[in-house]
C-alpha cells in the first residue's frame, strides 16, 4: 500500500512545485488566488491577461508525472470538494454541495433487509440480535446487576 511517509513526501513535493511554478504567476497577478487541499486546486485567474489554455499548458508542463484536469464553471457555478462556489459580480457565494446518489444506502435497524438472499437477511438479523444483547448486558453491568453471558 506504500510507505507511511508517502503522503508527507507528496505534500512536500507539491509545496515545492507551488513555490517554484505557481508563485511567479501569483506575484505577477496573472493568478489572483490559488488554494489547494491534498490534490484538489482552486485557482482564480485574470481572464484579461491569462488565457485558460495557456494556464493549463503551463501547469501541465511543470512536471511529467502531474496532469492538471480542470473543471470548468457552469452558469457561474463550480463544485469543489463539498462546496458549491457561485461567482457574483462583486463576491463569491459559498454553499454546501451534495453529490447526487442513485441508491439509498441506509436501512432501518429493526426491520429485515429487502435483499432476496436469505443468508444476508440471516446475517443482518444475527448481527442485530448480537448488538442488542450486548447493549443490554452493558446496561445491566452499569446498573450493578450481572447477567449470565
Amino acid at each position: 500500500m506504500g510507505s507511511p511517509i508517502s503522503g508527507t513526501i507528496a505534500e512536500i513535493f507539491l509545496q515545492h512545485l507551488e513555490h517554484i511554478h505557481i508563485r511567479p504567476p501569483l506575484d505577477s497577478k496573472r493568478i489572483l488566488f490559488n488554494a489547494r487541499y491534498i490534490d484538489d486546486s482552486f485557482i482564480i485567474y485574470d481572464t484579461e491577461s491569462t488565457k485558460q489554455d495557456t494556464l493549463i499548458k503551463y501547469i501541465n508542463s511543470t512536471h511529467d508525472s502531474l496532469q492538471f484536469n480542470p473543471t470548468q464553471e457552469s452558469s457561474d457555478c463550480i463544485n469543489l470538494l463539498d462546496l458549491t462556489i457561485i461567482r457574483r459580480i462583486s463576491h463569491l457565494e459559498i454553499g454546501i454541495y451534495r453529490k447526487p446518489t442513485k441508491i439509498d444506502t441506509t436501512k432501518h435497524f429493526f426491520y429485515p433487509t429487502t435483499l432476496t438472499n436469505t443468508n444476508w437477511q440471516h446475517t443482518d438479523i444475527t448481527l442485530r440480535e448480537c448488538l442488542i444483547s450486548r447493549l443490554m448486558q452493558n446496561a445491566k453491568k452499569e446498573n450493578g446487576s450481572q447477567s449470565p453471558a
